[in-house]
């Protein structure tokens, strides 16, 4: 495959940015493309540097954008900058004119972990027009009610991302998962995972319960594991063979899946 590390300037942000960016090496493209969402303590180069990413996606009629998501959550936070237009707009704009992938939400998908699960769940429930599907490993799913474990050093950090009161707001899952489901609208394919020693375990079963109280057509799977690299090096395969049925890759669910 061929690895690129980009920089490029973020309107939203105002500021330099940089993603790393895996591009198969056979096929004139444009290909369809996965956005990869780090964790709160890392940054674009950790999914690369931690797991078989390239190593799994090699043959692969597929691009891999994992973009500097900072500590925002990938949501447009209450005091500070717009993490999800800076998303949407700017990581998927730069790419999208810098790479040859396809424009159209039949060939977008996006994932993560931690952090990032809960941005590519964000996604998937805020801009359906965007995505064909969306994963998250070990998500922080909660708005603003994550445990002692994962919260912040720097006080009062998660009430400038969430503010004052979450629920309910433009930051919550679940209000989010209600309120598309009573518009009725056409979702990307979900996929959620988590493992059973992980300190965000019940954020997880929660939401899980609360999509199937609601209907919305989903898969969800617990492991053996907890909230670390070894689980999400082992179960990114997964999710990769999750993506390529939904974007209808012919011959790659099954392969990857296997290696495992």
């Amino acid at each position: 495959m061929s690895f690129v590390h980009a920089h490029f300037f973020s309107d939203v942000l105002q500021k330099q940015v940089q993603c790393y960016v895996l591009l198969p090496d056979a096929g004139r493209g444009p290909f369809p493309v996965l956005y990869l969402l780090h964790g709160r303590s890392d940054d674009h180069t950790i999914w690369h540097r931690r797991t078989r990413i390239e190593q799994l996606v090699r043959g692969m009629p597929l691009a891999v954008v994992m973009p500097d998501g900072f500590r925002g959550f990938y949501t447009d936070n209450e005091s500070g900058p717009a993490y999800a237009r800076y998303l949407y707009e700017d990581v998927i704009g730069f790419v999208e004119r810098t790479f040859p992938v396809a424009h159209r939400r039949s060939a977008r998908c996006i994932g993560g972990l931690s952090m990032g699960g809960y941005g590519a769940l964000r996604a998937a429930f805020a801009r359906p027009d965007l995505f064909a599907s969306a994963h998250s490993h070990s998500g922080a799913l909660k708005a603003g009610h994550n445990p002692v474990r994962f919260a912040s050093s720097q006080p009062g950090e998660d009430r400038l991302i969430f503010g004052a009161r979450p629920a309910g707001s433009a930051h919550d899952l679940f209000a989010w998962a209600a309120t598309r489901k009573r518009q009725g609208t056409r979702l990307p394919k979900l996929r959620i995972d988590c493992g059973v020693d992980d300190y965000l375990i019940e954020h997880n079963r929660a939401f899980h319960d609360h999509l199937e109280a609601l209907k919305i057509p989903h898969e969800y799977r617990e492991f053996a594991g907890a909230h670390d690299w070894a689980y999400w090096d082992e179960h990114i395969g997964e999710a990769l063979a999750f993506h390529a049925r939904a974007l209808k890759l012919p011959g790659h669910a099954q392969a990857i899946k296997g290696q495992r």
